[in-house]
């Protein structure tokens, strides 16, 4: 099992590829704000619905300091499409050896139908200017997420 984030640990620097090729690190995001989150498969209905609420509400985040960055096991080509097809408006990076997932605590034991697998879990990570974890939220709901870290960040949630 992975070791989980908590508040205050030092966020694990990646450098990962996004879905135009272009190499992304979390040091290009130093001084600021950045949720980076996780989630399993692209262009299905759950991680759709997370990407689709994190684009709607991006300007909100931006406003309030925020950058946001979305990470999955997927490859950049399919990224690329993903991108393409909900219009997303934030980097989409490929973690294909799922390294950095289990540096986050966000790759480990799952259930699904009675079936336990190893896959990655569904979690949000909020980083700080100093690079430290000031929230990290783990086995998270697609749906209504961005609005509940919003609120659990103290902003509204619209």
């Amino acid at each position: 099992m992975t070791t989980r984030l908590t508040a205050g640990d030092t966020a694990p620097a990646f450098s990962l590829q996004d879905a135009n090729g272009k190499t992304v690190s979390l040091a290009d995001y130093a001084g600021q704000q950045v949720i980076v989150y996780f989630y399993p498969k692209a262009m299905t209905p759950g991680c759709t619905t997370q990407a689709c609420d994190f684009r709607d509400r991006l300007e909100r985040f931006t406003a309030d300091g925020y950058a946001v960055l979305g990470i999955s096991p997927d490859p950049v080509d399919k990224l690329e499409k993903f991108t393409e097809q909900e219009d997303l408006n934030f980097p989409m990076l490929s973690d294909e050896d799922h390294a950095v997932a289990e540096a986050y605590g966000a790759w480990g034991e799952k259930k699904n139908y009675g079936r336990v697998y190893e896959g990655l879990i569904r979690s949000t990570i909020v980083v700080d200017e100093d690079g430290k974890v000031a929230v990290a939220q783990y086995n998270v709901r697609a749906k209504g997420h961005v609005d509940k870290l919003r609120r659990d960040l103290g902003f509204t949630a619209a």
